[in-house]
């Protein structure tokens, strides 16, 4: 496989097409490289408009929506972001390209050893990863200026809301099978958040959040 070609035709094929437009954003994805990040038996895969798996029934979200909520994100190098579901360390490598620092929670310790380890690896130094459940947002080093659930859950707890500061964003994947979207949350002040609905998308369930309870007839 000519790597390089493949990385070409996903940044071209499947993620510009997407609307990820920010010359920035799509010259990162040339410059981490995404691969490193696959497990090794899917290394042919890491170019793929796909899922890859991770250990533990886990997987990697698609290339195109990596790329689209690092871009709708906006970040800047100033700032401190709050990644929650490291998985492979990728999202979080991409991030820290573009800010001062990324904390990224993942609850599994067999991925937090895989996400630490690959970008350790990648030579990033301001991204950690910290075995933690992730629900709970880090009250330890909040406020952040971004937050990222890198993965889907049924609604967005308080809990991390009040973690952002004052002009801070989130975004999440929000919903239920198989009517999902990816929703941007501002936080205009100490008591006002602002969502909008982005597009539509579907992505695995974070680990630990809670679901709406079933009502049986």
């Amino acid at each position: 496989m000519n790597i390089e070609q493949a990385r070409f035709n996903m940044i071209e094929q499947q993620i510009r097409p997407w609307d990820v437009l920010d010359t920035d954003v799509l010259a990162l994805l040339a410059v981490v490289k995404r691969e490193d990040f696959v497990p090794a038996g899917y290394r042919s895969m890491a170019f793929m408009d796909l899922e890859i798996p991770l250990p533990g029934g886990q997987t990697m979200l698609a290339p195109k929506l990596e790329a689209r909520i690092v871009q709708d994100l906006n970040l800047r190098k100033h700032e401190k972001v709050l990644e929650i579901g490291a998985g492979s360390g990728y999202m979080a490598a991409l991030m820290a390209h573009r800010a001062q620092r990324v904390i990224s929670l993942e609850i599994r310790p067999d991925l937090a050893q895989m996400a630490t380890t690959n970008l350790r690896i990648a030579g990033i130094a301001n991204a950690e990863v910290k075995l933690a459940d992730g629900a709970q947002g880090w009250a330890a080093e909040a406020p952040f200026d971004a937050i990222v659930l890198s993965g889907s859950v049924a609604s967005v707890p308080d809990v991390i809301l009040n973690q952002l500061k004052p002009g801070g964003r989130l975004i999440a994947i929000v919903g239920q099978e198989p009517i999902m979207q990816a929703v941007r949350t501002e936080r205009r002040d100490q008591h006002s958040f602002v969502s909008q609905a982005l597009y539509d998308t579907v992505a695995q369930r974070l680990d630990g959040f809670p679901e709406p309870a079933r009502f049986s007839f």
